[in-house]
C-alpha cells in the first residue's frame, strides 16, 4: 500500500518555509503569514493528519510526534535542501521533533507556544503547571464517551481562548472543530508521552524564536520556560495582551514578528 501523503498549500518563491498548523485546525490557519512571505519565500502549509484534507491516523496505535514527522516526510523533501519550521501549539512541537530528525537540513525556528507537555511532566511530577491541559482531556474525553461532541470542544476550546469562548464561536465554524476535538485523547498522548528529553534540543544550534503569549496557560508557559532555558540560541517574543491561539485571533501582530524573524536569519 503506497504512503499516505498532506494535503499542502504552495505559494511564493525563495527560501522554504514550512508551516504546522495547531491541532483543532488546519493548514488554512498559516494563509495571511503566506501572503506577507509570498514576496520573498517559498512557504509549503500541510494539514495534518485527520485534519483539513488530509487523510486520517491509519492505525489504531496511538500516534506519535515522530508518527506526525514521518507523515510530513514529503513535504520536507519538496521543500528541498534546506528549509525554516514555523509551528503553533500541537504543531510547533511536531516541528521541534522534525527539527531533531533532519537537524542538517532545518535553517531556522519560529515556535509559538510549543505544547511538547512531557517536558514538564519530566521536569517535575504532578500535580505540576500541565495539570491544567490535563484535567481537560479527561474532561472533553468524558464528554466523548457521553456522546457530547459539543460539550468535549466547549471544554477544549475554553481552556485554551477563555471562558466562553465556544459560546461565542460562529455557528458554522462549530461543526468542523466539534469533530476533530474527538482525536483529543490521541493528541494528548503524543503530546504527553514523547520520549525526547529536554536536553536533546540543546543540539539545535540555528536561529530558535520562542513565542508565547501573556495571557496564557501556565502549561504553555511551563514548556517555553524550560526550552529557553535549553535551547542555546533561542530568543524570547512575548505578546503581552495575547492568549495561546495568538496566531489565529490576532495574525498580524504574530506574522510580523516571524517575518522579521525569517528576515534576519
Amino acid at each position: 500500500m503506497s504512503q499516505a501523503e498532506p494535503f499542502v498549500r504552495e505559494s511564493g518563491i525563495g527560501p522554504a518555509v514550512v508551516c504546522i498548523h495547531a491541532n483543532a485546525g488546519t493548514s488554512s490557519q498559516w494563509r495571511s503569514l503566506m501572503d506577507l512571505l509570498a514576496s520573498r519565500h517559498r512557504v509549503l502549509a500541510p494539514d495534518c493528519y485527520g485534519s483539513g484534507r488530509s487523510p486520517e491516523w491509519h492505525s489504531d496505535r496511538f500516534i506519535s510526534l515522530q508518527d506526525e514527522v514521518v507523515f510530513l516526510d514529503p513535504v520536507f523533501a519538496r521543500a528541498g535542501a534546506s528549509f525554516h519550521l514555523v509551528g503553533h501549539s500541537y504543531g510547533a512541537a511536531v516541528a521541534l521533533v522534525a527539527a531533531l530528525a533532519h537537524r542538517d537540513r532545518v535553517r531556522s525556528l519560529a515556535l509559538y507556544e510549543p505544547t511538547l507537555f512531557a517536558l514538564v511532566d519530566a521536569d517535575s511530577a504532578p500535580p505540576n503547571e500541565a495539570d491544567g491541559i490535563r484535567h481537560t482531556v479527561a474532561d472533553a474525553s468524558a464528554a466523548l464517551d457521553r456522546g457530547e461532541a459539543d460539550a468535549a470542544a466547549e471544554r477544549f476550546i475554553d481552556y485554551w481562548m477563555g471562558v466562553g469562548s465556544w459560546r461565542a464561536t460562529p455557528e458554522d465554524r462549530k461543526p468542523t472543530i466539534a469533530a476533530s476535538v474527538k482525536n483529543i485523547r490521541r493528541w494528548a498522548h503524543a503530546l504527553f508521552t514523547e520520549p525526547t528529553p529536554l536536553a536533546a534540543f540543546a543540539a539545535l544550534r540555528i536561529p530558535v524564536l520562542i513565542m508565547t503569549g501573556g495571557v496564557s496557560t501556565p502549561a504553555a508557559h511551563g514548556v517555553a520556560r524550560r526550552l529557553l532555558s535549553t535551547l542555546p540560541t533561542a530568543r524570547h517574543h512575548d505578546f503581552p495582551q495575547l492568549g495561546h491561539m495568538g496566531p489565529v485571533t490576532h495574525p498580524d501582530q504574530v506574522n510580523a514578528t516571524v517575518a522579521r524573524f525569517l528576515d534576519e536569519v
